[in-house]
């Protein structure tokens, strides 16, 4: 942690990021920004990309909690690395709104990591069977590394299986969460790491659908994180209408969300095919799963609001200050 030559801008670094937002601090604060973003104390716009070049985006998103008088935004890079992975680069920035100075400027990419793998926790928590004990990770990323970290404090996992296109990766990562999780891991190949899954994971960075309605079983809950653009999408039209949809935030999903606008273009969907905001479910307005055998599918785009909440929080720990 660090202040700037901007009087008290605080300054927190990848490490101080990771150093003092644990997935137990961010579940709560993370839930609470999700209701917050769906009954309308959010305010916030479609995030702006610009194209540069091959696999390079640069981002901006922008909020304002109105209820907390915290507004800022986050600027970030998504890379395309040579292992096909994306890399997150930027910076959270949150003003002061008496002042309207900066006050906090955090690591995005670290700040991202935590809060989409708590995003998907806290949506595993609401959607989720009680007794979900098997985890099956699609992708070997930092994503997928955190995912099982955070999902780990919502329920009782005994199993995590990865799958990855890289058997190497499944592999360390696999050896990685056994170590630090203390439980079983192994890497397996696709099919038998789906077989009697109960929560799925899509982590990738998958342009075309990489699981469809086929491969998962009845009561299954599923995680759809990796693809963030309407370019993009991990599970195939099918599985879309297959299962309870429930997304992060309608009005971006009907805009940017992959897998949902191509099953509508197929039309195997129709707007109406979005249950519930997540926020809704948390908030008690709408239901989540109805059936034990149902499939649920969480579709996570990621928000201002969530990167703005996790840095109102970084801000108030190191300081001791509430904006």
């Amino acid at each position: 942690m660090a202040k700037d030559d901007l009087g008290d801008l605080v300054v927190l670094d990848a490490d101080a990021v990771r150093a003092r937002l644990t997935f137990a601090a961010a579940i709560p604060v993370v839930r609470e920004a999700m209701i917050a973003l769906s009954d309308g104390r959010v305010r916030q716009q479609l995030r702006s990309f610009l194209p540069w070049g091959e696999g390079k985006t640069f981002a901006i998103m922008p909020a304002a909690m109105s209820d907390r008088g915290v507004f800022g935004a986050k600027l970030v890079s998504v890379f395309k690395r040579p292992d096909g992975a994306k890399a997150h680069e930027g910076v959270v920035l949150l003003f002061d709104p008496q002042s309207g100075a900066p006050v906090c400027l955090a690591d995005a990419g670290e700040v991202t990591a935590i809060r989409t793998a708590a995003a998907s926790a806290v949506a595993t928590d609401a959607l989720a069977r009680p007794d979900a004990a098997v985890l099956t990770l699609l992708g070997a990323g930092k994503q997928a590394a955190a995912h099982a970290q955070a999902i780990a404090q919502v329920r009782a996992l005994r199993q995590i299986r990865v799958w990855a296109r890289s058997d190497r990766q499944a592999q360390a990562l696999a050896a990685q969460l056994a170590a630090t999780l203390g439980i079983e891991a192994h890497a397996a190949p696709m099919d038998v790491a789906l077989a009697g899954a109960d929560i799925v994971c899509t982590v990738t960075a998958a342009v075309d659908p990489i699981l469809s309605a086929a491969q998962v079983d009845p009561g299954t809950h599923v995680n759809v994180v990796g693809s963030s653009g309407p370019a993009q999408a991990e599970i195939a039209g099918d599985l879309v209408a297959a299962g309870r949809f429930i997304v992060d935030h309608r009005e971006h999903v009907l805009a940017h969300g992959g897998e949902f606008l191509r099953a509508k273009a197929a039309g195997l969907v129709g707007d109406d095919n979005i249950a519930a905001e997540i926020g809704e479910v948390l908030a008690g307005a709408r239901p989540g799963r109805t059936r034990a055998d149902e499939i649920t599918l969480y579709k996570s785009l990621g928000h201002a609001a969530q990167d703005l909440a996790a840095a109102a929080w970084l801000y108030r720990d190191a300081t001791g200050k509430t904006l």
